[in-house]
């Protein structure tokens, strides 16, 4: 858990120094440190350059032909299967347009299906084939591996508490995207 220094109680168990933070810095460093929406700017900002640097090799752990920017959209159809082309962009924030290139790829590596609506005959529900399903549960179960890996020294409770803080950051970022349309 963290303290109301910041730190995590793994942090004084694992050496990190009296007057130093977990990334090192110093009282005086940040002292002088930006505001904490700039510090979440810069982030958010690394962790989104993280993931684009990774995302080609989980893709290709569900299929080499797949792009990276296809990865979370089957991913959201694994999460809710019966979802609609229009649902997706409207999740995505993307234009119909890029999710029906994005779906036709994906039924061309025979990873996702399309059926037609049952409640619109105009619309199509999309849902994982079964060898997407294989490949998608392969590639996630692999990337959950990777992250207890690089997270073995936090706390549970500190891994739960960043998965309902990064919920939160999102569906506020969604909302107020939305409000000032």
């Amino acid at each position: 858990m963290l303290s109301s220094t910041g730190r995590s109680s793994k942090d004084a168990a694992h050496g990190v120094a009296a007057g130093r933070g977990a990334g090192g810095d110093t009282a005086d460093e940040r002292a002088t440190a930006p505001g904490p929406f700039e510090g979440l700017e810069r982030e958010v900002r690394l962790v989104i350059r993280r993931a684009q640097s990774n995302g080609a090799s989980i893709a290709q752990r569900v299929h080499p032909e797949l792009d990276a920017s296809a990865y979370p959209l089957l991913a959201h159809i694994a999460e809710r299967p019966g979802a609609r082309g229009s649902d997706l962009a409207t999740f995505f924030g993307v234009g119909r347009a890029t999710v029906s290139r994005q779906l036709s790829r994906l039924v061309e590596l025979g990873l996702v299906e399309r059926t037609v609506d049952p409640d619109d005959s105009r619309g199509q529900r999309i849902t994982l084939t079964p060898d997407g399903v294989d490949r998608f549960e392969r590639a996630r179960t692999s990337r959950v591996a990777m992250l207890e890996g690089a997270l073995a020294t936090w706390e549970t409770e500190d891994v739960a508490q960043l998965a309902r803080l990064l919920n939160r950051y999102s569906a506020d970022i969604v909302a107020w995207k939305q409000s000032v349309r």
